[in-house]
């Protein structure tokens, strides 16, 4: 399960990087007015799955209950950032962030009566952070 808990937080940040960098619209929106935000973002959340690989790659329990804590946390910041929104839970600046860089992506999930949808991009991020949180888990269960 080791190689698989390293694996997948670099593969998150792989789609990350793909998402935020390569053009592919409608699957991303790469406005040349959102540089700054992506600069920022980039900045603080990629060292995160670095830090997780390398917490569940070298196999001690303290690195490894550290790497499920980071986890934990990108996955409260994704519900805090897309789900509770999407509920109807938002503040202004998450639906002025979404109307500027999101409202033109691909998007699968209801629009309708939603402020703040998740796009095909995030919904794949999601899926990736539970996926990362359920194999660093059963890593740190190991360790």
């Amino acid at each position: 399960m080791t190689p698989i808990a390293v694996a997948v937080p670099l593969l998150w940040l792989a789609w990350l990087v793909l998402t935020e960098w390569v053009p592919m619209f409608p699957l991303n929106d790469l406005a040349p007015g959102n540089l700054r935000p992506r600069l920022l973002a980039a900045a603080i959340n990629y060292p995160f799955p670095l830090l997780i690989a390398a917490g569940v790659a070298l196999h001690r329990p303290w690195s490894s209950i550290a790497a499920l804590a980071l986890c934990a946390l990108i996955l409260a910041g994704h519900v805090a950032s897309w789900w509770l929104p999407y509920f109807g839970i938002s503040t202004a600046a998450q639906r002025e962030v979404y109307a500027r860089d999101y409202a033109r992506t691909r998007k699968i999930l209801p629009t309708a009566g939603h402020d703040v949808v998740p796009d095909v991009q995030h919904l794949v991020v999601g899926l990736l952070t539970l996926v990362m949180f359920g194999t660093t888990l059963a890593a740190t269960l190991t360790a």
